[in-house]
């Protein structure tokens, strides 16, 4: 039998598109001929899971887990191409067999924890609805010395995992509701990046009421204008959802904690969908007959 290199399993892969564990017995059994390997899984059912290996599963779940004590959470974006999909029970029970399996490796990458057994669920499921499906990302998050994470999903497709110094479980699920309404883009205003700064700062400067002001009057605009937008983009200044006559730091002050940071998953979020005309695509099928 023919040694099986890590080249002869890349390339199979590529060519593919299927997980690792099952090109690497593919090779094996058509012994470390490819084409031979390729034509095999062509025969087989493995293969129809690789030919929808390209389209675009911008859809899906958002799912997370939090210990009981609150000392850490693990959240997990898994992804299909339609929303109904996600919504089938065989894709929910997914999900949670997915999630229980970073949250007890305590692991957020990817490829190690899908590798093996759930990678071959993961195909075998793809098999069964007909649709791509894929774990984009995993993350997990830790809580500080005296302090704990809270989770929020919302319809499962945003899900927040925030993390307090004090405080209580209720009150760090109320900032992760707050952030999945509302968006923040950091957690405290010394946090923004300069470059974000610098690009506000460069369209403050770029508005009609700046021309011509004196140099020190218009960085006192400036600044005054960068406050204001710190404040609305800034997770502990921003007035907190449920009540906005308090800020969500004065919120979580009122719980005897507070706000360490959040991390935020949106289902989709920085894919590029594919728009497909279906009117158009029809007739074009019409045309060709």
């Amino acid at each position: 039998m023919a040694a099986i290199s890590a080249s002869q399993v890349k390339e199979l892969r590529e060519r593919t598109g299927l997980g690792m564990m099952e090109c690497k017995k593919a090779l094996t059994e058509a012994d470390g001929d490819i084409e031979v390997a390729i034509e095999n899984l062509r025969k087989s059912s493995g293969l129809k899971a690789a030919k929808k290996a390209g389209r675009t599963a911008a859809e899906g779940a958002v799912v997370t887990r939090v210990a009981e004590d609150g000392s850490y959470g693990v959240m997990v974006e898994i992804n299909s191409e339609t929303d109904f999909v996600a919504r089938d029970d065989n894709f929910i029970d997914f999900s949670n067999k997915i999630v229980d399996a970073f949250f007890a490796a305590k692991n957020e990458d990817v490829a190690a924890v899908m590798a093996g057994e759930l990678e071959s669920t993961r195909e075998q499921l793809v098999q069964k609805i007909g649709e791509n499906i894929g774990v984009r990302r995993a993350v997990v998050v830790n809580a500080v010395e005296g302090g704990l994470v809270g989770e929020y999903v919302h319809g499962g497709r945003i899900g927040v995992l925030t993390v307090l110094k004090g405080g209580n479980s209720e009150a760090a699920k109320d900032v992760a509701m707050h952030v999945a309404a509302i968006n923040p883009s950091v957690a405290h205003p010394e946090d923004m990046p300069q470059e974000e700064l610098d690009k506000e700062k460069a369209i403050i400067l770029a508005q009609p009421d700046m021309a011509g002001k004196p140099e020190q009057i218009a960085e006192k605009m400036v600044q005054g204008r960068l406050k204001k937008y710190l404040a609305e983009n800034s997770l502990t200044e921003q007035p907190f959802v449920k009540d906005p006559n308090q800020s969500v730091a004065e919120f979580v002050k009122a719980a005897g904690g507070e706000v360490v940071s959040f991390t935020r998953f949106e289902v989709g979020e920085g894919i590029e969908k594919e728009e497909v005309d279906f009117a158009k695509e029809v007739m074009e099928q019409a045309g060709r007959r």
